[in-house]
C-alpha cells in the first residue's frame, strides 16, 4: 500500500479483518489524497474495503465496488460539507457517486459506468434503522453528474 499524507491504511480496514485496508486500489487512494488536498479539511472514511461476509451485513450490494478496493464511503452530514466535498471528488476524477443521508459513496472502477443515485432505507428484522434515506433535498441538489459538475 502506498502512503498518503493524510490517511492511515487502517482508515480502509474492513471491522471484520485487520490490515484489509492493504487491498484498497492505489488509484482509489490517490485520487482521495488529491481530492483531501482541494478539500482542505480532515475527511472521515466511513467505510474502505468490505469482505463478503461484512457486504452481505451492511446490505451492500453483490457486485460493492467496496469487495475489489475501489470504495470509499465518507462522512458528510451538513449540506455544505456534502458540497464542497463532491465538488473536490469530482474535480480530481471521480465520476460515481452514491449520495447517502450523511455520507458520500464514491468509487472509480474504470470498468463501471459513469453514475449517481440515491439510498433507500434499510432495516432490520425488528425494525431498527440501519441506513436512513437518502435526503430528498440532498438528491435535489446533487443528483446528477451535471449537478455535481457544476458545483
Amino acid at each position: 500500500m502506498i502512503e498518503i499524507k493524510n490517511f492511515s491504511p487502517s482508515e480502509f480496514d474492513c471491522p471484520s479483518l485487520k490490515g484489509s485496508g492493504g487491498s484498497m486500489r492505489i488509484s482509489t487512494l490517490e485520487m482521495l489524497q488529491k481530492a483531501r488536498d482541494i478539500y482542505a479539511k480532515p475527511i472521515s472514511v466511513t467505510s474502505g474495503f468490505r469482505t463478503k461476509a461484512h457486504n452481505k451485513k451492511v446490505r451492500g450490494v453483490a457486485n460493492s465496488k467496496h469487495l475489489t478496493g475501489y470504495a470509499v464511503d465518507l462522512s458528510a452530514v451538513a449540506e455544505q460539507d456534502k458540497r464542497e466535498l463532491l465538488k473536490a471528488l469530482y474535480a480530481v476524477g471521480f465520476r460515481r457517486f452514491g449520495i447517502m443521508f450523511s455520507a458520500i459513496h464514491v468509487d472509480n472502477d474504470p470498468d463501471a459506468p459513469q453514475s449517481v443515485w440515491r439510498y433507500d432505507a434499510v432495516t432490520d428484522s425488528q425494525g431498527r434503522i440501519i441506513r436512513r434515506a437518502t435526503n430528498p433535498k440532498d438528491w435535489a441538489l446533487f443528483g446528477t453528474l451535471e449537478k455535481i459538475k457544476a458545483l
